[in-house]
């Protein structure tokens, strides 16, 4: 889904934004969709990434072209990194989340999942389950289905060591967390202002899961399906073995 969000942003630039290239700040997987974005158009991309994302992931930007930046894993040594690379090098800012255009590209995936299922057997879902971190996933299943299916639910997956999406839900404005630790990494930024419109607006629930329960999610979903999944990915289905009785007798949509 990531990498739907970073060429619709980098595919939609005029040739004089192309030319200066893109920049942006990541734990790794929107870094590495948007490298491969930027180097399907030719284009130079900048990434600012913390000195502990996952090796593989730097590998996977550098193999795309991209050029890293390493900051310290907080959110505000990721801000003020960034803040001086795009001075230096003037390129586009596509924001891993808090963009138009990541969350119209981004929502592309609920889109499918809706058309997919009326070509099956012609009925909907009761609600869709997608993880949240900063909220650009679940937005732009919110933008898709308030529009495709409004009668359906949009409930939010977070692991509960990384829960600021979970408690800015329950106190009704953003409670933004530093540097949170997690399995899931792909989950760790705060939400931000574009985000937190859909998400106080047209989320049903957000419910947590603890690293543990995530792993099993993995374990669960390799054992039956054999889908390799990062612990990111797996949240939604960890939230639902957890709580049962909430999902019960309804049709539900998981996206992985």
């Amino acid at each position: 889904f990531k990498v739907r969000g970073a060429s619709n942003a980098v595919f939609g630039l005029s040739g004089e934004q192309a030319a200066r290239g893109v920049a942006t700040h990541s734990s790794g997987n929107h870094a590495s969709c948007l490298s491969y974005a930027a180097m399907l158009r030719g284009i130079p991309c900048h990434v600012v990434m913390p000195r502990t994302a996952p090796q593989a992931k730097k590998d996977t930007v550098r193999r795309y072209g991209g050029v890293i930046t390493e900051c310290e894993p907080s959110t505000s040594s990721r801000e003020e990194t960034f803040a001086r690379v795009q001075a230096e090098t003037g390129g586009d800012f596509v924001h891993p989340y808090n963009d138009p255009r990541v969350i119209a590209g981004q929502g592309t995936c609920a889109k499918e999942f809706v058309e997919q299922i009326a070509e099956l057997d012609g009925g909907g879902l009761d609600a869709v389950v997608a993880p949240i971190g900063g909220g650009g996933m679940i937005s732009g299943t919110c933008l898709t289905l308030a529009t495709l299916a409004p009668e359906c639910q949009v409930i939010a997956a977070e692991p509960e060591q990384a829960d600021d999406a979970w408690r800015s839900f329950k106190a009704g404005h953003i409670i933004a967390d530093d540097a949170p630790k997690t399995i899931a990494d792909g989950l760790l930024v705060p939400l931000k202002e574009l985000t937190w419109h859909f998400v106080s607006n047209h989320v049903s629930e957000i419910y947590t899961a603890s690293d543990a329960e995530i792993i099993d999610a993995m374990k669960l979903i390799w054992k039956h399906l054999r889908v390799v999944m990062e612990p990111s990915s797996a949240v939604p289905l960890a939230i639902i073995l957890k709580n049962p009785d909430a999902f019960a007798g309804k049709r539900v949509g998981i996206i992985i």
